[in-house]
């Protein structure tokens, strides 16, 4: 008899797990599925300085692409969308991203993204950047995040500050 407790209650425990398990997968699939989902497009320099454009700030683009994959797809409040490397391809052969009549939201849509996303950075000097951010939705064409922060220096710590600043306290809404 003691056998056949045991056994029942080993039972009991595995379903309430079963339960308890499922009950907690159920909203968090739900919650995905409703998600935002961005093609991010990346962000390129626009520079308006008498300087010219360095090896260093090259790189620092694609460091806030990175960055800005990072924070936006850990953040759980949207989903990153692929963009294949020939679309990236031929979008590259174009006018840049913004600049190119809508293609972004086109683009996005094919992918199947609620959002079409993109950055700049504008050197105006050494001393003094902005970074912004765009966010268009692709069903009305409306830009429903526009953002900008400025930076002071030129530096890879200046311009990570920069776009972590910005996602937190607008993107995110975070204090």
């Amino acid at each position: 008899m003691r056998g056949t407790c045991r056994l029942k209650y080993l039972a009991m425990a595995v379903v309430v797990a079963l339960v308890f398990v499922s009950s907690r997968a159920g909203p968090a699939v739900a919650d995905t599925a409703s998600v935002p989902r961005i093609a991010f497009f990346g962000f390129h320099l626009i520079n308006t300085s008498l300087e010219p454009t360095t090896p260093a700030e090259e790189a620092r683009i694609r460091m806030l692409d990175d960055l800005f994959r990072e924070k936006v797809g850990a953040s759980g409040r949207f989903v990153l969308v692929p963009i294949p490397p020939d679309v990236r391809a031929k979008l590259a052969e174009g006018p840049d991203v913004g600049s190119c009549n809508g293609c972004e939201r086109d683009v996005a849509r094919k992918l199947g993204a609620d959002h079409a996303a993109w950055g700049t950075v504008q050197k105006v000097s050494n001393l003094i950047l902005n970074i912004n951010v765009y966010m268009e939705d692709v069903q009305s064409g409306t830009v429903d995040f526009v953002k900008s922060v400025d930076i002071r220096g030129n530096t890879d710590e200046s311009w990570r500050h920069g776009l972590d600043y910005l996602l937190r306290h607008y993107l995110f809404g975070e204090p």
